[in-house]
């Protein structure tokens, strides 16, 4: 944290213009103290070997092994002077599995005359696959000469060697030697920790804590250094996010109550069934809150199915009945069209306010988004700011500025992780006061990522499927291993159409983009080294089942290039039962409800990460009769991606499933946007693991808050959180 001026003392006059230039640009890094809050991987102790067998694929590894066999090999090479290439091919070992090293060309030189057999060296670089074995070509390399005093052993110092997040620039030994250089100014650090809350958890002062992470003795020293920095991340983490709720909670927003015998009762009279507890539950929640002369910030985590648009539509009609408007905002056309269709269709004459036919009780349900014609985007604005309209719904075209209301009052946003929070922010400020807000998400969170991620929202959560909806029977479909398991899963394709119903196949691509590997944005992951064959694509799958396999089935695409109407057309006709089978991109991921189609199979699901997997799962099942969700995978029963999809067959509990994906995934990617820009992004701090040190922080940095809004007392504090907001970083905590 860049605490003093000795903190904030760029790299570059510290170590040199190119060393700086290759921290900052690759790992982020501008002043001393972003150096010292790089932290080491893990250790490794000089007197062992690392565990070649665990090596992550396709990542910058380092490691610490013994040379086992060299051999200088000469091949026949074009390219190479009088027509001989060389090739070094060194074997290192840790006692329990070996790894090949590979040097070419002018590179084989030095390593042929210092890696000789019973050598022992640090090695780094990319770990790849080649002949089914893995092998580092061109590793960088620093030996360890021994107990001689040479630069090495100074360097690392103690019998644990800290190995760092590391890039091809840089290596991990260099980045140690950079720490090495700075560390004297960590006797600098002012402590962000308040001293009762340090002296009460036996937390070892932060420059302590820094010199024990760096340069550590003992394993004793890792751990004190860890549980001090985790505290440090959680507790200025929730300072941050404790204060924005008091500054939320400090600002004007009008009650709005539903009056008596008003449009929410008489919606509720229409119900053809009841409603679940959960939905009462937070239905009471969320009422309560709008009650209040202070806006609601309420987050609606709810399984895939578990009514959350019900409990939505609830609490818009209960405004509208306060004589405010609600506006919600869906991320794609598909999804809007969609919510306005399903909630036309549950409040049917309630929703036709001004019109002939429209009961008492009614307001005008309207829809906004880019493409609409002109003359029905004007009548919708100027629906808006007469009141005529109570609801409406649309894409982020709600938030442009010619959109006026009369009286916004509440805003609701599905799928918050796809929108920015500028969006937020402009559709809040169409109100004359800030606006009561709901945020619903269908992505099950675990209750530590909500207290990190959405940190300055209270949570509800739903749990209960309502009455009705069948539970979701899914298998892994291995189509390498046993292709007639693919030939079984069309077959009940064909069993599900010929009783009724409908399905949907789901594809990573679309297959109209340019198929040139090289421009692909997406890097192959390690796993599609064994095939090398791009994604399969919506429309190549379209046409081979249209010939094959479901010849004769009503067979359509969607994706997200298609024109809107188009678009809008396909998921009509597929929603009427016009279509037998949807081969789709996932934009039915969220929020598409077609109860009829009961079976999804999902082309390539190894491509696809564990919550997204989820929520497509989510789309059948919906009706009365039971759902059926095939993963058609080409990966080997052993592969990491494998025991992924194994793990989302075997159970539909989406809050498990969140857990397995923050397990199998790093931090970063799990909490996404909302960390992305962030320099200060969690280090230390494993979500998941750490969850006892994110409640207790949560806790310690309210009550802070509360008895010292504006941390006048704690200096140490306030200019910790200086760091973490800079004004370009505001949105990390805005949750992008």
């Amino acid at each position: 944290m860049d605490l003093v001026p000795a903190l904030e003392e760029p790299l570059k006059k510290v170590l040199g213009p190119a060393t700086a230039k290759v921290m900052a640009e690759h790992l982020g890094l501008h002043t001393v103290g972003d150096l010292l809050h790089h932290y080491p991987r893990r250790y490794e102790e000089r007197g062992q070997l690392t565990h070649l067998a665990d090596l992550p694929l396709d990542e910058h590894a380092t490691v610490v092994a013994q040379v086992a066999d060299a051999r200088l090999l000469t091949f026949s090479s074009p390219k190479a002077p009088r027509g001989k290439g060389q090739r070094l091919e060194v074997t290192i070992t840790d006692g329990s599995g070996q790894l090949k090293l590979v040097f070419f060309g002018n590179g084989v030189h030095k390593p042929h005359k210092e890696l000789l057999p019973g050598t022992r060296a640090l090695f780094a670089g990319k770990v790849s696959v080649f002949n089914r074995r893995l092998q580092l070509a061109h590793p960088a390399y620093e030996l360890l000469r021994g107990d001689d005093v040479t630069e090495t052993v100074d360097t690392w110092a103690g019998a644990l060697i800290p190995l760092y997040p590391a890039t091809a620039k840089l290596e991990s030994w260099k980045i140690a030697k950079a720490v090495q250089t700075v560390l004297p100014s960590a006797q600098e650090a002012t402590d962000p920790l308040p001293e009762s809350l340090r002296a009460g958890r036996a937390l070892v002062p932060l420059p302590e804590a820094l010199l024990k992470i760096h340069r550590p003795h003992t394993k004793a020293d890792i751990e004190d250094a860890r549980s001090r920095l985790k505290w440090d991340e959680a507790f200025v983490l929730q300072v941050a996010l404790a204060r924005r709720r008091h500054a939320d909670a400090q600002l004007p927003a009008v009650a709005r109550k539903p009056k008596k015998d008003g449009l929410l009762s008489a919606f509720d009279a229409k119900l053809p069934f009841t409603l679940t507890e959960g939905q009462l539950k937070v239905s009471k929640e969320i009422f309560d809150d709008l009650a209040t002369e202070h806006p609601m910030h309420r987050l609606l985590q709810g399984e895939v199915g578990s009514g959350k648009t019900m409990v939505a539509l609830r609490a818009m009609l209960a405004v509208v009945d306060a004589g405010g408007q609600a506006a919600m905002l869906a991320p794609t056309e598909v999804l809007a069209q969609q919510h306005h269709r399903s909630i036309t269709e549950m409040m049917g004459e309630l929703a036709e306010g001004g019109m002939l036919g429209g009961a008492e009780h009614s307001t005008k349900v309207v829809l906004l988004t880019g493409s609409m014609g002109a003359a029905g985007r004007r009548q919708a604005l100027l629906d808006l700011v007469t009141a005529e309209a109570g609801i409406v719904i649309g894409t982020h075209a709600l938030i442009e500025d010619k959109v006026q209301f009369h009286d916004l009052g509440l805003v609701v946003v599905d799928e918050q992780h796809r929108f920015g929070v500028e969006q937020r922010d402009a559709l809040r400020g169409k109100g004359k006061q800030p606006p009561h807000l709901l945020v619903m998400t269908a992505t099950p969170i675990p209750r530590t990522v909500a207290m990190t991620v959405f940190g300055d929202l209270e949570t509800s959560v739903l749990d209960q499927l309502p009455a009705g909806r069948s539970p979701i029977a899914s298998h892994v479909v291995p189509a390498a291993d046993k292709p007639h398991f693919l030939s079984r899963a069309w077959e009940r394709v064909r069993e599900e159409v010929s009783n009724g119903h409908q399905a949907y196949v789901v594809c990573p691509r679309i297959g109209d983009e340019d198929d040139d590997p090289k421009k692909s944005k997406k890097k192959p992951s390690p796993e599609d080294d064994a095939e090398k064959r791009p994604p399969l694509a919506v429309l190549d799958i379209a046409d081979q089942l249209a010939k094959g396999p479901l010849q004769g089935l009503k067979v359509e695409v969607l994706h997200g290039r298609m024109p809107p109407d188009d678009k809008d057309a396909v998921m009509r006709r597929f929603a009427a039962g016009e279509t037998d089978v949807l081969v789709a991109t996932t934009v039915i991921e969220v929020g598409v409800n077609v109860p009829n189609a009961t079976a999804m199979v999902i082309m390539d699901a190894d491509r696809f990460g564990v919550s997204q997997l989820h929520q497509l799962r989510g789309r059948v099942g919906r009706g009365s009769a039971a759902g059926l969700c095939l993963l058609v995978t080409e990966m080997a029963e052993a592969s990491p991606a494998r025991q992924r999809l194994t793990a989302v067959a075997s159970t539909l509990d989406g809050f498990e499933l969140s857990r397995i994906d923050l397990e199998q995934r790093r931090e970063g990617d799990v909490l996404g946007q909302a960390q992305s820009g962030a320099r200060t992004s969690l280090r230390m701090l494993a979500v998941i693991d750490d969850e006892e040190i994110i409640a207790e922080a949560r806790d310690e940095a309210t009550a802070v808050v509360a008895s010292d809004p504006d941390l006048e007392h704690l200096p140490g504090l306030r200019t910790a959180l200086q760091a973490l907001l800079d004004e370009e970083r505001e949105q990390y905590l805005e949750k992008g």
